[in-house]
């Protein structure tokens, strides 16, 4: 279903990057998106290039099916797979909503190693402390059921890696150098990206 995974992949693209911009630049004056504004082949740098890579590859993977570039796995399992990945896009979706929502003023795409926001620990990171990444992965494995080709799976791939290295090598450090030990209590307490699972010891 290329053209399902492409009308969901531009709904996503447009509210989780699109109209987040908008809603955070009408708020604060800027868009939020503080870049990966690292050295080149470092661990931030090679996230950000890694994420965008993903970006990119969710997008072109159906469009590379509908053109005939990729052919598509095919099997008994089509149909529950199609209704699988619509149920994991929608879902992924509006909880990537639910959770920038949340976090306010606070959002951002990248680290601003120098500035200070909130730790917010309210609505979905009550549970997790990365539930924008959790959700978007939710959105990308549906994307992949709805097209599954090869250049799907390299970009879900690659955002499993850049958000392991984004958060682990990147965020992490980054907060508790500036929360401290309200960070290291949360952290203690929530998951990484699943509840209970990847709490700081």
């Amino acid at each position: 279903m290329p053209v399902t995974a492409l009308v969901g992949y531009a709904v996503f693209f447009m509210l989780a990057f699109g109209l987040r911009a908008v809603v955070h630049y009408r708020r604060t004056g800027t868009t939020g998106y503080v870049g990966f504004a690292a050295d080149p082949f470092s661990v931030e740098w090679c996230a950000g290039v890694l994420f965008a890579a993903a970006v990119v590859g969710s997008g072109l993977a159906p469009v590379a099916e509908l053109v005939g570039l990729v052919a598509p796995w095919t099997g008994p399992a089509t149909t529950i797979g199609n209704g699988v990945g619509i149920a994991l896009t929608i879902v992924g979706i509006v909880g990537t909503l639910w959770s920038q929502l949340a976090m306010g003023t606070s959002w951002r795409v990248g680290v601003d190693h120098g500035a200070r926001t909130e730790l917010v620990s309210r609505g979905p990171f009550r549970f997790v402390r990365n539930p924008i990444f959790t959700w978007m992965t939710f959105a990308s494995a549906g994307l992949v059921l709805l097209t599954p080709n090869m250049i799907a799976i390299g970009a879900f791939v690659a955002l499993l890696i850049a958000l392991e290295l984004q958060v682990r090598l990147v965020e992490e450090p980054y907060l508790l150098r500036t929360h401290g030990e309200s960070y290291r209590r949360y952290a203690a307490a929530t998951g990484r990206f699943l509840p209970g699972i990847g709490r700081l010891g």
